[in-house]
């Protein structure tokens, strides 16, 4: 029996456009509309907008809500005010990562987390199965709708003024009431309209009326790919651990969470492999799961269009993890040849 697809506030206006449609963690989501190509060019030279409404929110409050969470995020949320945004991990005791995800401080006892669409459940059980009294979470993502709105020009069309990134703020575009977060996915400039669902077809059409072109998932992922942005499910799992895949970074090494110490040792011996991005010198296209010669793999391929070639991320072992390296991949039973690059791939030049 087919399972029953999940369907976004924005479904109609989708199919209205044209969209192709199709299954994408439980949810059924445009993939493209007038192609990948075009909407990733559009995000990269003016602004495109995304229906990421499949994405789940949480919200944790009550007076030991932040007490909760430092126990089960890696990154530091002392470092954060209200009003600021941090990315972070979801980590299991063995320090493998559950999720990716942004954590909003809305004020000084109350949270907002966007978490991957696949995850939800899985982030939710885990996070309510250490619950303490004085936190409350709840998964309130059915009463939202939330648009990426990306590119150089997204501000400019949106009206919206610069701030720095990882802010929010409460807003208004066209006289529709939504938080607007200085987060994305694409390594562009741009924001993420967090809607009330019922109010999200006209937030989009406002965003469409003023020059953002729609996007599909497709574009999503070529874009995020040239920015080096990892994707849960693929250049990191429950099986991959944060230093390794680079992450450290959001780790805080001085606090206690799920996984910590085992980061800490993991970290102090140094890892065996590492994720990196590459770039083919070869035409071919890598994809998830092509061995790399020496004992990797890759996790994520496509073709670049702003490169006009092959581009991916994978796991080689630390000796040979540094940029500059060259890598054989093989592509359907032939070797191909390809070169690790520093993140990300692609850089508009100033």
């Amino acid at each position: 029996m087919a399972q029953t697809l999940f369907r976004t506030p924005l479904h109609d206006r989708h199919v209205a456009l044209g969209a192709r449609m199709v299954p994408f963690a439980g949810w059924e989501m445009p993939v493209q509309y007038a192609g990948v190509i075009p909407e990733h060019k559009a995000v990269r030279a003016d602004a495109g907008v995304f229906d990421v409404s499949h994405m789940g929110e949480f919200e944790v409050e009550g007076p030991r809500a932040s007490e909760l969470l430092q126990a089960t995020l890696s990154n530091d949320l002392e470092k954060i005010g209200p009003g600021e945004a941090q990315y972070t991990l979801l980590t299991n005791d063995r320090g493998g990562i559950i999720d990716d995800l942004i954590a909003y401080r809305l004020d000084e006892f109350r949270y907002l987390l966007i978490v991957n669409a696949a995850n939800r459940e899985v982030d939710f059980a885990w996070l309510k199965e250490r619950e303490i009294p004085g936190s409350d979470l709840r998964d309130v993502s059915d009463e939202y709708g939330l648009l990426a709105v990306q590119g150089p020009r997204a501000l400019e069309r949106l009206g919206l003024p610069e701030a720095k990134q990882f802010t929010f703020a409460e807003g208004q575009i066209d006289g529709i009431e939504c938080m607007v977060n200085r987060t994305g996915y694409t390594g562009e400039a741009g924001c993420e309209l967090l809607v009330m669902a019922e109010d999200a077809p006209a937030l989009w059409d406002s965003v469409l009326e003023r020059g953002a072109g729609p996007c599909g998932l497709g574009a999503r992922d070529t874009l995020r790919l040239e920015a080096s942005l990892p994707l849960h499910g693929n250049d990191i799992t429950q099986e991959t651990d944060a230093i390794s895949a680079g992450l450290g970074w959001c780790c805080d090494p001085d606090k206690e969470f799920s996984g910590a110490q085992e980061l800490r040792e993991l970290k102090a011996r140094g890892p065996e492999r590492k994720l990196v991005s590459f770039v083919m010198e070869e035409k071919a296209v890598p994809r998830q799961g092509m061995p790399i010669e020496g004992g990797g793999e890759v996790t994520s391929g496509t073709h670049s269009p702003m490169l006009d070639r092959g581009i991916g991320m994978g796991y080689v072992p630390v000796a040979s993890a540094a940029p500059d390296t060259e890598l054989a991949i093989d592509v359907r039973g032939n070797s191909r040849r390809a070169r690790i690059v520093k993140r990300p791939i692609y850089k508009r030049e100033e």
